[in-house]
């Protein structure tokens, strides 16, 4: 899958692997459904910063897929 790094790639709903700025150092994942998109640039180096359903923000790091129906 994508990587993260544009813009265009991120979609709410979508479930991403992020890196919280506390984690930065470590590169720990967190993984979670993306509610909002919070970088306005097109691309970002580092990852699109974006805020998940359970609130944590961070950086896209890796998107997984759509969110899987049980």
């Amino acid at each position: 899958m994508a990587d993260g790094t544009v813009r265009g790639d991120v979609r709410r709903g979508l479930v991403v692997d992020i890196v919280l700025k506390k984690d930065q150092p470590t590169g720990k994942l967190t993984r979670g459904v993306v509610k909002d998109i919070l970088t306005n640039s097109p691309t970002h180096p580092r990852g699109i910063k974006v805020r998940l359903t359970n609130g944590q923000i961070g950086r896209v790091q890796k998107i997984v897929g759509p969110v899987q129906e049980s």
